[in-house]
């Protein structure tokens, strides 16, 4: 039996409480309560897989440049926010298995690194999470990369992402074989919710942090959702 996904995810590791992407914000969500973190995962210029959201260094770091362009050496070196490192994915991996939180792997692939980018993340998520792959699902926007999860890690959650589904999404899903559908949550509508719930389809909502609204999306039928205020949703999360 598929063990359930928790309804509270926390966004790129600790939201807006502390660094993106990084090992600090995976901890303190765990302190929080929560049992699910989601983070952002491209390669470096030396192929290794990072947790870091834009394909540039400036916003969320002290250096400048493109990731893809930049080698390890550099990268490890700059100050994501408060002291915190670029984590790699192989040690995000660590910390989640250790603090017993799910990992939803955002596949987030450089512009014109693809292919090579989802064949390395998938590759090292079913590794990583082989004695425990319900502890790991991968989402991308791109349909081709759920379409290699499915065939190079079929054990493992794929979430496919939109930020407001086709008129076509249900067979979109199975085409690409998708076991939960992430939309954004001011563009998911109640047809669209009964349709997933008809076909045992969780859907996600990103990125919520009103407790009024999460809870009119759980009333309506949603299974989750991602949010970048922990500290509204520590209880609930932990329940």
């Amino acid at each position: 039996m598929v063990t359930p996904l928790p309804r509270w995810i926390a966004h790129r590791g600790g939201g807006s409480l502390a660094p993106e992407n990084t090992l600090a914000g995976i901890r303190l969500a765990a302190r929080l309560g929560f049992r699910a973190v989601e983070f952002d995962v491209m390669l470096s210029a030396d192929g290794t897989p990072v947790l870091i959201h834009d394909e540039t260094l400036e916003r969320t770091t002290d250096g400048v440049g493109r990731v893809s362009e930049t080698p390890d050496d550099a990268l490890f070196a700059l100050d994501a926010g408060h002291g915190e490192r670029i984590p790699r994915l192989a040690d995000a991996a660590r910390l989640c298995r250790e603090l017993g939180l799910l990992a939803n792997v955002e596949i987030k692939p450089a512009t014109g690194h693809e292919a090579v980018t989802a064949k390395t993340v998938i590759r090292m998520v079913s590794e990583l999470w082989r004695t425990a792959p319900d502890q790991a699902l991968l989402s991308s926007f791109s349909p081709e990369v759920i379409v290699m999860a499915r065939d190079m890690a079929p054990g493992l959650r794929r979430g496919m992402l939109f930020e407001s589904a086709p008129d076509d999404w249900l067979d979109f899903c199975r085409r690409v074989g998708a076991t939960t559908l992430h939309c954004e949550a001011t563009r998911v509508d109640d047809a669209l919710l009964r349709e997933a719930a008809a076909h045992g389809l969780p859907v996600l909502c990103y990125t919520v942090d009103a407790p009024d609204i999460a809870a009119d999306l759980l009333r309506r039928g949603v299974a989750g959702f991602f949010t970048d205020r922990l500290d509204r949703f520590a209880g609930q999360a932990s329940a």
